[in-house]
Parts: structure tokens; C-alpha cells; sequence
């Protein structure tokens, strides 16, 4: 279910050309963010409203798109419409509680359009508040608690982890070099396949396919896929397709790096 925008009661002193453009910049750049770092859209447009009204616009009109916003904002008479492309899509929702507590200190009126500035720009600035290390080994042991719960041993949760820390550091480097998403994917998918089928190699449990399925659960594409059914609901069409495809190609390309793998490592019965 989409959620409701409220209409504004109070009346409002009518904003100044400038200031109206400075207003819906800001809005922009935070709904922008918010979609890029993995918010549905009917949260995007919620925010990009809230924040434009907290401001000082009267009104906000918004239309959310798979690689765009597009937001109206109106003050009295005066009305300025502004498009900004969504260049990425990604996950990282400290970034999107971040916005959501920014909204609302403005909506109190603890923070101004300067202090909004300076916060987003700091948001956009900021980097992983994890060591890269530190996420290699916490995916690497997401994965081996996996394996645990679909039932493999000892061995196999010691082979999910090494296959999956591997995996994520090679997909850390792939992404530092800006390769393609979806050959990201498919490459992150065969090493962490390659390692994983030690465990059949080697015969080290009765169940060696677990480890092979255990270690590409990183690359699940589970906030496209939830945001898209989201999406769907609450009418955004358009977004949720483009989610949902999305989502179906990372998968196709999650099957394809472990198919790779199998055929290379000669398995067979799985």
C-alpha cells in the first residue's frame, strides 16, 4: 500500500524565485540518494515531499522512474520543475536512515537549508563505515552460517566461508575497476563456485553441494527483488519492472557463474 502524502494546512509565505530552486534541489538530491542506496519508491516520493514542504514549498509533485526523478515544486504562484538522473543502484541503508532522520529534524526545525546542504554533502562524500576486511569476513561467515542452516556439516561451513571471503574480495576488486554490474556478478558467482566445489573435489562431507549453493549467497539480489513486489503494489509499474528484471538477470547471472564452475571442476550428480 502506497503511503499518503499529507496536504498541507497551514498556510505558507510564497518563496522567492531562488530559494524555490534551492528547495527543490535539495529534495532531489535526497531522493536521488535514497533511490540509488536501495529505498522503494513510495518512500523516495514521501521523503522528497516531506523534506520539500519542511522547507517551505507549498507542494511537491514527484514522478519516481527507474533512472530519474522528476519533482515539481510549487510556492504561491511560483514553481520551478527540475529532472535529476539516478546514476546507480545500489544498497546501503545507513544512507537512507540517514535521509529519513534528516527529514525529520528539518520538519522540527533543528536543521535549515544550509545545515541540509552540508548533511547531504556529507552523505554523498561518505564512504563504507566497515573496513573492507571486515566485510570480507562477515560475508564469508554470512554465507558458512547459510550452509549450517541448509543442513551441511563442519567441513562445508569451513569451505562456504573460504569460497565466500575469496568471492567478496574479488567482487570488492571488480568493482573498484568499474566493470559491468552483471559481469561482476557472473565472475563473483564462479569463484565463489570454484572454491566452494572443493568440498565435492575432495569428498570432505556427504553433502558437498551445499557448500556450492552456501557460497553465492552474496550475490542475492534480495532488495531488488522485495523493492519490485513493493513497487508493484503501491502502483509504481514502471520501477517495479525494471526491478524485477533486474533482479531476474543477477540471478541468471548467479546460475551462469555456478554452471561455469561445475563444468570446469568435471562435477557431476548435483
Amino acid at each position: 500500500m502506497s503511503r499518503r502524502i499529507p496536504t498541507p494546512i497551514m498556510p505558507k509565505p510564497t518563496l522567492d524565485y531562488e530559494t524555490l530552486r534551492d528547495v527543490i534541489d535539495l529534495s532531489l538530491w535526497a531522493g536521488q540518494m535514497m533511490l540509488q542506496n536501495g529505498a522503494e519508491s513510495a518512500r523516495v516520493e514521501e521523503t522528497v515531499h516531506r523534506l520539500g514542504t519542511a522547507l517551505g514549498a507549498n507542494w511537491l509533485d514527484i514522478l519516481v522512474s527507474p533512472n530519474a526523478i522528476l519533482v515539481t515544486t510549487i510556492s504561491g504562484e511560483e514553481f520551478r520543475t527540475k529532472i535529476r538522473r539516478v546514476v546507480s543502484m545500489g544498497v546501503n541503508m545507513q544512507i537512507v536512515a540517514e535521509i529519513r532522520t534528516l527529514v525529520h529534524q528539518v520538519e522540527r526545525g533543528q536543521i535549515d537549508r544550509a545545515g541540509t546542504r552540508e548533511i547531504l554533502t556529507h552523505l554523498s562524500r561518505s564512504k563504507s563505515q566497515y573496513n573492507r576486511w571486515t566485510v570480507v569476513v562477515m560475508i564469508g561467515l554470512g554465507c558458512a552460517a547459510f550452509s549450517r542452516l541448509f543442513g551441511g556439516d563442519w567441513p562445508v561451513f569451513a569451505v562456504t566461508f573460504v569460497a565466500a571471503s575469496i568471492a567478496q574480495f574479488v567482487r570488492q576488486e571488480l568493482q573498484r575497476g568499474h566493470f559491468n554490474s552483471l559481469i561482476i556478478v557472473v565472475v563473483t558467482s564462479f569463484v565463489a563456485s570454484l572454491f566452494g566445489g572443493a568440498a565435492s573435489i575432495f569428498k570432505l562431507s556427504p553433502h558437498p553441494q551445499t557448500a556450492l549453493i552456501a557460497s553465492v549467497i552474496l550475490l542475492v539480489p534480495g532488495i531488488h527483488l522485495v523493492n519490485a513486489l513493493r513497487d508493484l503494489i503501491a502502483g509504481h509499474l514502471v520501477t517495479g519492472i525494471v526491478r524485477g528484471v533486474v533482479g531476474g538477470m543477477v540471478s541468471l547471472g548467479i546460475a551462469l557463474g555456478l554452471v561455469m564452475a561445475i563444468r570446469v571442476l568435471g562435477i557431476s550428480g548435483l
